[in-house]
């Protein structure tokens, strides 16, 4: 049995092939493209087992070895990183430290969505790109705008956008600002067309997702943007063996430095994915303004360490709940709310 490391680059990957002693038998480097080269590379190995690490753009490269590996192993980078660096102090985190991670069995493994998660990830993703591009150019037609004391709070409904054509600037902004309208016209369009796909997609999901979906609709404040977010870069909630792996996950666990005997809370480590920490964080405020309960428990944080503290240890709040009910399958209730999601 070989046993090979890939560390893959955008146009290389570097391959080391060792045995069961460790031996290194085989260092290559192969272009990404023509692909077939590294198929008939790997192919020639005869029976082997393979470990790559999950980054931006591995799937191409494990849909391509996954039928001709024995063995395909996802590590995670950071996790392999610490254990290199506590193991191997000399050695960089390349293809060779890979391979014998993998004959020791020592990779830690990282989660591979499905390919339906990847699709519905895609489209959330892109909802989250327009909707900063929208921002964006408003803030750039009013910024043109307030330079003529011409800025309007409806400046982008219909009265305000017949007001911005007849407003009187020069012949150089007059042509950035019909881009500008131009540009924000065409990506409120892209996102609609964005919503009506999610929509359709939402409705071909498997039973599972249905009802994770329907069990996060049932908590308050918490609409149709904040359930695809929270599916798509979640995943199933089977996969976290516990409520604190759920939320280092998403990067809302406080750090924490300790020395010579005293510890000092850090901020959150913002790990993992930034669109589910933003959609908690809405769905956080939007919580506080509509619910008593948890306006009474963000004002009590607030008064201890502040609000940009209280805000997202509702949100960490929330993400507990939200784990708790996926792994119960029970609608959310005020007087169920699991102790596990307190503080």
């Amino acid at each position: 049995m070989n046993f090979v490391g890939i560390d893959l680059h955008k146009k290389t990957i570097s391959v080391c092939v060792v045995n069961q002693e460790r031996k290194v038998l085989t260092r290559k480097t192969l272009a990404c493209l023509p692909a077939e080269k590294i198929r008939e590379f790997f192919a020639a190995l005869g029976t082997f087992q393979a470990v790559v690490e999950a980054t931006a753009s591995y799937e191409w490269l494990w849909l391509l070895l996954e039928p001709l590996a024995n063995r395909l192993v996802l590590a995670h980078p950071k996790k392999l990183r610490v254990i290199a660096e506590s193991t191997r102090k000399s050695d960089r985190l390349d293809a060779q430290v890979l391979a014998e991670f993998l004959v020791l069995d020592m990779i830690p493994p990282a989660y591979r969505p499905t390919p339906r998660q990847r699709q519905h990830r895609a489209l959330v993703r892109q909802r989250f790109y327009l909707r900063k591009r929208i921002v964006s150019v408003k803030n750039r037609l009013r910024r043109i705008l307030s330079d003529y004391n011409a800025d309007r709070r409806d400046l982008f409904s219909p009265e305000g956008l017949a007001f911005l054509k007849g407003v009187a600037v020069s012949a150089t902004d007059r042509f950035i600002l019909n881009q500008l309208v131009a540009e924000w016209e065409g990506h409120e369009q892209q996102l609609m067309q964005l919503t009506k796909e999610l929509k359709a997609f939402a409705k071909k999901a498997p039973q599972p997702e249905q009802e994770a979906r329907a069990v996060l609709a049932t908590i308050p404040a918490v609409g149709p943007v904040t359930i695809d977010v929270v599916v798509s870069e979640l995943g199933p909630i089977e996969r976290f063996r516990s409520a604190k792996r759920v939320v280092a996950y998403a990067g809302l666990a406080p750090g924490q430095r300790e020395s010579a005997g005293h510890s000092r809370d850090l901020g959150i480590t913002k790990d993992g994915s930034r669109y589910l920490r933003w959609a908690l964080v809405e769905g956080a405020w939007r919580l506080i303004r509509r619910s008593a309960h948890w306006r009474a428990v963000y004002e009590g944080i607030h008064k201890r360490r502040g609000k940009k503290k209280a805000i997202v240890a509702v949100a960490r709040r929330l993400l507990t709940v939200m784990a708790a009910l996926l792994r119960s399958g029970q609608a959310y209730a005020f007087a169920a709310e699991p102790a596990g999601a307190r503080g």
